[in-house]
C-alpha cells in the first residue's frame, strides 16, 4: 500500500494553494487544471510538488512522457543541442536533427512504401497539415470524423473534435466540410446491437451510408480516426473496423489519417496502435511522447502525397525546432536500448488483470474494463442496468487517489472513465502501488456511495 513517506501535508498544500491563487488572478479561468498540484521536480514516474509531496504517474503529461520523466539521454541530448544553437527556422536556415528524424520516422512508420515528413509543434497543427496535405493531393474538401474523437483546439481540428463542451461551446461557426459518424464502442452500441462479445461491425454502416446521405464520395478527401479515442474514453477500433476503413479509402480515393497523437509511441504495446490492425495509413499525426514532452509533431505519409503541396505550403517558424528533435532521437534511442514496447505490454497485462479484478468486486459501478496495452480505462456507471455515466464517481476516485499519492485522470464523454498513461519505465513497485492505491479508491467510493454524488 501507499509509502506515507510520500505525502508530507495535505492535498494541496499551502504553496499549491498560493500558486493556484496566482494562477487563479494571472491566467484565464479557461485553462483549467485536472491536478490542483504545483511540480516542482519529476523523475521516472514519480512527480514532486512544491509542498514536498511525491506522487506516482498515472497521468504521465496526458500521454506525453512515456519514456518518463527527465531521462538522462534526452536530458543530455537537450543539454547538448541548446549548447550549439537553439533556433533558426528550418526554412531559413535547415540543420541535422530535422532531416534525421525525419528519415527515422519514414523508417517507422507502417507501410512498405516511400515516406517523407514535415514537424509542426502541437498534435493539433499535426492533424491540421495532414487535412491539408490530403485536401491538395486529392483536389477534394470533405473529411469524415468520428464521434467520441478529439483532434485538437484550432478551429479545424476543434470542429473535427466531437466533444462540445467544453472544447467547441460558444466558440463557432465552424469549419466547412467536416462530416461526423457514429464510432465503434461495444458497451453502448450505437446501432443499438448486443455486442457484449465485442464488436460486431454493424455500426460500420453509418460510415457507408454517410458516403451517400451527407457526403459524395467523389468530394471524399480523407477519412481520420484515432485507433484507440483518447479523451473519448480509451475506446479501441477494431481491428476488422480499421481494416474495413482501408479499403473504403482505396475504393473511393480517399486518404486515410491515423492520429497517434496519444497512441503513438507505445502507448498500446506497439510503437503505434495502427500496427495491431496490419493497417497501413497514407498519412500518419503523432506528437505528444514524440518528444518526450517537448512541443513537438510530426506529419508522415506516403512520398507522393506528401509532396502534393507546392513549396512554401508546409512549415512553420518553430516547426521541427532544432532542440525538440534532438529530444525525439534521444526518445527513440531509449526505446531501443529500454525495450520499452516490451515493457509496455506487460504494464498492460499488469494493469488489466488488476482493473478486471476491480471490476469483479465492485460489478455495480465498474461497467467496462477495455483499452489496448497499458492504455487501458474502467469506465464508472451508477448502475450495471442502465450504465448510466457516473461522471461524480469518476472525479471522486481521482480525488481519493491524489490524497494517497497517486495522479490519475478521467475521461469520456460524459467524464467516467479513468485511464491510465503512467511513464513506461516506472518500476514493479511504484506501478503495484499505484494499482493498490487505485483499487483502495474504488473501494472508498463504493463503500460511501453518497460521497461519489
Amino acid at each position: 500500500m501507499l509509502d506515507s513517506t510520500r505525502i508530507k501535508t495535505e492535498i494541496p498544500g499551502p504553496e499549491s494553494r498560493a500558486l493556484m491563487e496566482r494562477k487563479r488572478r494571472a491566467v484565464p479561468r479557461g485553462w483549467a487544471n485536472a491536478i490542483p498540484v504545483f511540480v516542482k521536480e519529476a523523475r521516472g514516474a514519480l512527480v514532486t510538488d512544491v509542498d514536498g509531496n511525491t506522487f506516482i504517474d498515472f497521468a504521465g503529461g496526458i500521454g506525453a512522457v512515456n519514456v518518463g520523466h527527465a531521462d538522462p539521454r534526452l536530458v543530455e541530448a537537450v543539454r547538448e543541442q541548446v549548447g550549439n544553437y537553439v533556433h533558426t527556422a528550418f526554412q531559413a536556415a535547415p540543420y541535422e536533427p530535422f532531416v534525421e528524424l525525419a528519415e527515422k520516422l519514414n523508417a517507422l512508420v507502417p507501410g512498405g512504401f516511400e515516406k517523407k515528413t514535415i514537424f509542426a509543434n502541437s498534435g493539433s497543427e499535426a492533424v491540421e497539415n495532414a487535412v491539408k496535405v490530403a485536401r491538395a493531393h486529392t483536389s477534394r474538401e470533405a473529411v469524415l470524423a468520428f464521434e467520441n474523437g478529439l483532434h485538437g483546439r484550432t478551429l479545424l481540428t476543434m470542429t473535427l473534435t466531437s466533444k462540445a463542451g467544453p472544447y467547441k461551446d460558444g466558440f463557432g461557426p465552424f469549419a466547412p466540410e467536416v462530416y461526423r459518424v457514429p464510432a465503434p464502442y461495444s458497451y453502448r452500441c450505437p446501432a443499438g446491437e448486443d455486442c457484449s462479445g465485442g464488436c460486431r461491425g454493424d455500426c460500420f454502416g453509418f460510415v457507408e451510408r454517410a458516403l451517400v446521405d451527407e457526403v459524395d464520395a467523389g468530394n471524399l478527401a480523407a477519412i481520420i480516426v484515432e485507433p484507440v479515442s483518447g479523451e473519448g474514453g480509451f475506446i479501441p477500433f477494431p481491428d476488422f473496423y480499421l481494416r474495413r476503413l482501408r479499403k473504403l479509402c482505396d475504393e473511393h480515393g480517399a486518404m486515410l489519417i491515423d492520429d497517434e497523437i496519444q497512441t503513438g509511441f507505445g502507448r498500446t504495446g506497439t510503437m503505434f496502435a495502427i500496427e495491431h490492425s496490419g493497417v497501413a495509413p497514407d498519412l500518419l499525426t503523432t506528437s505528444k511522447s514524440l518528444a518526450g514532452g517537448l512541443p513537438l509533431s510530426a506529419v508522415v505519409g506516403r512520398a507522393e502525397v506528401m509532396d502534393s503541396v507546392d513549396p512554401g505550403g508546409l512549415g512553420g517558424t518553430f516547426g521541427g525546432n532544432p532542440v525538440a528533435c534532438a529530444a525525439a532521437l534521444a526518445v527513440l534511442q531509449v526505446f531501443e536500448e529500454q525495450d520499452l514496447l516490451s515493457r509496455a505490454n506487460a504494464i498492460g497485462e499488469r494493469v488489466t488483470a488488476a482493473m478486471r479484478e476491480m471490476q469483479q468486486n465492485h460489478p455495480d459501478i465498474i461497467g467496462e474494463v477495455r483499452g489496448r496495452g497499458p492504455m487501458a480505462a474502467m469506465e464508472l456507471v451508477k448502475d450495471p442496468e442502465s450504465r448510466a455515466p457516473d461522471k461524480e464517481r469518476a472525479a471522486k476516485v481521482a480525488e481519493n487517489a491524489l490524497q494517497s499519492g497517486l495522479m490519475l485522470l478521467t475521461a469520456g464523454q460524459q467524464g467516467n472513465v479513468i485511464r491510465t498513461l503512467m511513464p513506461l519505465p516506472i518500476t514493479d513497485d511504484e506501478l503495484e502501488e499505484g494499482l493498490s492505491i487505485l483499487a483502495h479508491a474504488i473501494s472508498e467510493t463504493a463503500s460511501h456511495p453518497s460521497r461519489a454524488r
